[in-house]
C-alpha cells in the first residue's frame, strides 16, 4: 500500500466532498453540479480563499491538528523481539528472581554534554509557544512535567506575543506570560529530574528573549529552533484584533493581511476579514554561525543548549546533525513529518518534509556515521506523531548499535499528546467538580465514579507524594502524570522486562525485526523470518 492523503477534503480544514464513496483521485466529485451546498477543497476556495489552506480557523486556540497521510511505512511494520535466557541480557543485580519483575526495570535517563538532566521517563513536552492552546493549558502542562520528572519547553514567540511584555530599544525587558510559564514548572519542580528549556526562533533573537530569560529569570536552557515537523516555514498564530494585529506588527513580526493598510481595516469592518495571520521570518543558519552562537550562549549562562529541527529533506538531517556535532550541543529533537500543531498549512503537513520513520532512518545513519569518525554525537529525542511506548522503545531500540553501551536515540519529545492528556483531564476533573460527570459521560461514571480521587487512577500515589497539597496539582497536570508515568513508564518496563533488559539503555537494533520489506530496507534490519538464522541452527547442531 503506497501512500494516500485525503485531497480535496479534510475534517482539519472544515472541507468534505458530496460523493464520499466515489471521489476521483484529483480528491474531487465525479459529479459538480452548481447547486450542490457542500464545501469541497476547491468551493471553499472560492469563498474564502488562504483560509482553506490551514486548519479550521473558528477551532485556532481551543485543538491541536495533525497530519492523516499514510506515507508507505509505520511503527506497526516493526516487532520488538522478547527473550527468555537468563544469560543473553540480564544485568547481574537482576539475577535473583525476586527482583527480575518488570516493577524494577529502570526507565530513567540522563542526557546532555556535560550539564547532565535526569528524566524519570525517557519523554519530554516539545516546544509549545505563543499558540492560544498551549497558554491555556499551560499551568496544568508545566506542573505534569515537573511531577513527571521531565522537560518541558516553553516554545517560540512567548515573549514577542504578551500583550503585557515591556519592550525597550528592540529587546524585551519583561513578560509576564514568560514569568508565568517558568513559575508554573518551578512550584512543582523537585529540582533533581527535568528542568525548563526556553526555544527561541529568529523573532526571539531579534528581541533578545534568550539573554532575558538566561539573565533575569535564571534558565538553565535555551533551545534553537530550525522547524518543526508540522512545517518548514516560521511558527504562525491566528489574530482576531484589529488593534493586537497593528500591535504585533508594530513589534517587527509578519502580520497579513497588513493591518495598517485602509483597505484591509475596511474589510475587517465588514467582517470579510476575520482574523489575521502572524508569521515568524525564516531562519538560514550556517554551520560557523550555529558554533559561534552556542558558545555565546553558554557565555552567558546557558547550562543546556538544544536544537530543534524540523521535517527537511535527508541531506539536511545529516547537516544538522554535524552542525549540532561541531557545536556540541546538549541534544537535538528531530521531528518528523506528521505531528501537531495549532496551525500551519494542511498542504504542507501532508505533502512535504521527511516523515517520521525514515527520518528516524537517516538519523541513525548519521549518527553512526560520525560516531565512527569519532566525532561527538549528542543525545537524540525523536518527535512526529509519536504516542506511546512500543513506538519510544522501537526508536530507542534502533539506535542501539552492539559496540555502544546506550542508543543515540533517548527518547522522544510530544506536543500533541501531551496537550490532549491535559486538555482531557481538566475537562473531566471540572466535569467531576460540577457534578455534570455521569451526564456527559455515563459509561465511564459507572466504572469509576465522578469524584477526582476516583476518576485518576494515579491518585493515592500523589497522595502518597504530596499529602493534601495533591489536590492543589492542576488536574491536566494529573493527567500527563498519568500518562506520563504510569502508562507509558509501565508499559516501557513491561515490554523491557519481555526483553530480558532491565534497564532501557541496553536495548539494542537486534531487539527488533521488521514484518515489511519496506521497513527492512529503511533501516537495514533482517526481517523477522530472516532474523537468528545462524543462531536458530547453531543452537539445534551444539
Amino acid at each position: 500500500m503506497g501512500a494516500r492523503s485525503s485531497i480535496g477534503h479534510s475534517s482539519a480544514t472544515g472541507t468534505r466532498i458530496r460523493f464520499a464513496m466515489d471521489p476521483m483521485p484529483t480528491g474531487i466529485c465525479p459529479v459538480c453540479v452548481e447547486e450542490c451546498p457542500v464545501l469541497c477543497e476547491i468551493s471553499k476556495s472560492a469563498l474564502r480563499g488562504r483560509e482553506t489552506l490551514y486548519p479550521r480557523s473558528d477551532l485556532f486556540g481551543k485543538a491541536v491538528i495533525a497530519s492523516n497521510k499514510y506515507y508507505g511505512v509505520d511503527w506497526a511494520d516493526l516487532q520488538l523481539m522478547s527473550d527468555v535466557r537468563k544469560e543473553a541480557t540480564f544485568p547481574e543485580e537482576f539475577r535473583d528472581p525476586d527482583k527480575a519483575i518488570f516493577e524494577n526495570v529502570k526507565v530513567g535517563v540522563e542526557v546532555g554534554y556535560k550539564h547532565k538532566i535526569k528524566l524519570r521517563v525517557p519523554i519530554i513536552i516539545a516546544g509549545l509557544g505563543s499558540t492560544f492552546v498551549a497558554k491555556n493549558n499551560w499551568e496544568h502542562l508545566a506542573a505534569g512535567a515537573a511531577i513527571s520528572g521531565t522537560i518541558v519547553t516553553v516554545g517560540e514567540n512567548v515573549c514577542g506575543v504578551d500583550p503585557d511584555s515591556i519592550i525597550s530599544n528592540g529587546k524585551v525587558q519583561k513578560s509576564p506570560d514568560m514569568e508565568f510559564r517558568i513559575k508554573a514548572y518551578r512550584d512543582w519542580w523537585d529540582g533533581e529530574y527535568g528542568d525548563i528549556i526556553v526555544q527561541t526562533n529568529v523573532e526571539d533573537q531579534r528581541l533578545g528573549v534568550d539573554i532575558y530569560v538566561l539573565t533575569k529569570l535564571e534558565v538553565n536552557g535555551i533551545e534553537r529552533k530550525w522547524g518543526q515537523g508540522a512545517k518548514s516555514i516560521g511558527g504562525e498564530i491566528r489574530v482576531r484584533d484589529l488593534q493586537r494585529a497593528i500591535e504585533l506588527k508594530r513589534r517587527g513580526y509578519i502580520v497579513l493581511p497588513d493591518p495598517e493598510d485602509p483597505a484591509v481595516q475596511e474589510a475587517w469592518k465588514t467582517g470579510a476579514i476575520e482574523s489575521f495571520e502572524r508569521h515568524s521570518r525564516l531562519g538560514m543558519p550556517t554551520i560557523e554561525d550555529f558554533c559561534e552562537d552556542v558558545d555565546k550562549l553558554r557565555e552567558q549562562g546557558a547550562k543546556i543548549v538544544t536544537l530543534k529541527m524540523g521535517q527537511y529533506r535527508p541531506a539536511v538531517i545529516a547537516w544538522s546533525l554535524k552542525a549540532a556535532s561541531e557545536a556540541k550541543v546538549d541534544y537535538v529533537t528531530y521531528d518528523g513529518q506528521g505531528g501537531g500543531t495549532g496551525m500551519s498549512p494542511w498542504p504542507m503537513m501532508l505533502e512535504m518534509g521527511t516523515p517520521t520513520l525514515y527520518m528516524l532512518s537517516f538519523v541513525i545513519k548519521a549518527a553512526r556515521i560520525l560516531d565512527k569518525k569519532g566525532k561527538y554525537v549528542p543525545d537524540i529525542f525523536i518527535a512526529g506523531g509519536i504516542i506511546n511506548e512500543t513506538q519510544i522503545l522501537k526508536a530507542m531500540a534502533l539506535s542501539g548499535f552492539p559496540d555502544k553501551d546506550r542508543p543515540y536515540v533517548v527518547g522522544a519529545a510530544v506536543a500533541k499528546p501531551a496537550l490532549t492528556a491535559a486538555m482531557k483531564a481538566k475537562y473531566f476533573a471540572k466535569l467531576a467538580k460540577e457534578g455534570k460527570l455521569s451526564k456527559v459521560a455515563p459509561e465511564f461514571t459507572k466504572l469509576y465514579g465522578d469524584k477526582l480521587e476516583s476518576i485518576f487512577a494515579v491518585a493515592g500515589d500523589l497522595r502518597k507524594r504530596f499529602g493534601d497539597k495533591w489536590k492543589e496539582i492542576p488536574p491536566g497536570g494529573i493527567g500527563i502524570y498519568s500518562y506520563f508515568v504510569d502508562r507509558i513508564g509501565t508499559g516501557l518496563k513491561q515490554l523491557l522486562a519481555g526483553m530480558r533488559k532491565f534497564n532501557i539503555m541496553l536495548v539494542k537494533r537486534s531487539d527488533v525485526a521488521a514484518l515489511t520489506e519496506r521497513a527492512a530496507k529503511i533501516f537495514e534490519i533482517p526481517l523477522l523470518e530472516d532474523l537468528d538464522k545462524e543462531m536458530f541452527e547453531a543452537i539445534l547442531d551444539s
